[in-house]
């Protein structure tokens, strides 16, 4: 089974970089962190720019995602505003929603085809405990000015048709896409603007080479004055400085079979759905009556048949009316996760430029950061202090993971005991 995406997208296909060549700026991942810092810096006017991706572009979590675009980072609101106080909380949280409207303005710009549906997103309520809902919503409107719209169990479940749900928070400035179709149409943009993109060019060392940076691959090199490194998750032996800062984590997603007219009896919205637990599903109806279902992070990266049936259980669940339902499609993917939840943002102590850490809420945040980074590196303006907060804090390898399974695992028997007291 394979990713839905990929079988759903027509490739330009970029070449391999063969040989030394010189550039201003030099960008390690052809994700969306990397692609956006690009373009950033094209729509600035520095159209000599590199981009080196080991794979294909969109290979990481920028192209298997769930498709969710809407403000926020992993680090959930309160977190976020116990660390950074509420005027600097409020200064980050606006970038994302920002990055939401610029990612609509590129769309519509550069005429990008990815199955937009500019339809809201709706926080489901796993718990009938309806004071989850008031004080997330509370908090959104006076800390920051986000106003969710209220939903009420009953009109959640003519919507939405099943029982596992109590009422919702409607998210009105949000949508949802096809992902892999946008980093592509990102990537063209790009090059339009002269952007040059290599693919199966992974890079493998960066040397300082008096004030600039030599990043060598296997058949070639790049000379650059400026390197950004954004790998994410499947870039290792690159910058171990930056490498050591990301969690590799798994996560997964299907695509059941079309269901046709069958679709309106079990999900009657254009809406994207998630839910109030730490571990939560979330799930979209496609265009052609799919649904598309994630959920579940790990430290194992399962295979394809595995994942079909954790998820098409975890479906199940949910929507019991779906029980004969043949799921076409399965994957999974890593993205990369800190110790903090927060993406991380900057310059290192080797003069590298870093976006990483996108945790699975990637979507704005990526575009958060290419504007911070295209800004820092075409006009001179500082990324913002804010993000030092959350700097490159060790993850100490495989204790990192040990340890983020066994968080994980503590907030599903959370999630379960909650449930089963409310």
């Amino acid at each position: 089974m394979q990713n839905f995406y990929e079988t759903t997208v027509s490739r330009q296909l970029y070449p391999q970089l063969t040989g030394t060549l010189d550039t201003q700026v030099c960008i390690i991942g052809g994700g969306l962190a990397g692609l956006c810092t690009a373009l950033g810096l094209v729509e600035r006017g520095v159209r000599d720019v590199v981009v080196l991706e080991g794979e294909r572009i969109g290979f990481g979590a920028s192209g298997r995602n769930g498709g969710f675009v809407f403000g926020g980072y992993s680090l959930d609101a309160a977190d976020l505003l116990r660390t950074l106080g509420r005027d600097e909380a409020r200064c980050l949280y606006r970038l994302t929603i920002k990055a939401v409207d610029l990612i609509r303005a590129r769309i519509a710009r550069y005429g990008i085809d990815c199955d937009l549906a500019d339809r809201g997103v709706m926080l489901a309520n796993w718990f009938d405990d309806r004071t989850r809902l008031d004080r997330l919503r509370v908090l959104m409107k006076r800390e920051f000015d986000v106003d969710w719209e209220p939903v009420e169990t009953d009109e959640l479940r003519g919507r939405l048709k099943t029982a596992r749900y109590h009422g919702g928070l409607f998210e009105a400035n949000a949508f949802h896409f096809h992902p892999l179709k946008y980093v592509l149409g990102i990537a063209k943009a790009a090059v339009q603007g002269g952007t040059r993109i290599f693919e199966q060019s992974r890079a493998c060392a960066i040397d300082r080479q008096g004030a600039s940076f030599v990043v060598r691959t296997a058949k070639g090199a790049v000379c650059a004055k400026d390197v950004v490194f954004a790998g994410g998750a499947y870039a290792r032996g690159v910058s171990p400085r930056i490498e050591r800062a990301g969690l590799p984590i798994a996560t997964y997603v299907i695509a059941t079979e079309p269901l046709g007219t069958r679709l309106a009896d079990v999900i009657d919205a254009q809406y994207a759905v998630y839910d109030t637990r730490f571990a939560f599903d979330y799930y979209r109806p496609l265009q052609d009556t799919r649904i598309l279902w994630g959920g579940r992070i790990s430290v194992l990266n399962r295979d394809p048949e595995a994942i079909a049936r954790l998820l098409r259980r975890d479906l199940i669940r949910v929507y019991p009316q779906l029980a004969d339902v043949r799921v076409d499609h399965a994957w999974g993917g890593l993205m990369s996760y800190a110790r903090h939840k927060m993406p991380q943002i900057g310059r290192d102590a080797d003069g590298i430029w870093h976006a990483i850490s996108f945790g699975g809420h990637g979507m704005a945040p990526t575009t958060v950061a290419g504007e911070a980074l295209a800004a820092a590196l075409a006009e001179g303006r500082p990324v913002r202090e804010s993000f030092t907060v959350f700097g490159l804090s060790r993850t100490f390898g495989f204790a990192g993971l040990a340890a983020a399974q066994l968080t994980y695992t503590a907030y599903q028997t959370r999630d379960m005991l909650a449930a089963y007291y409310y």
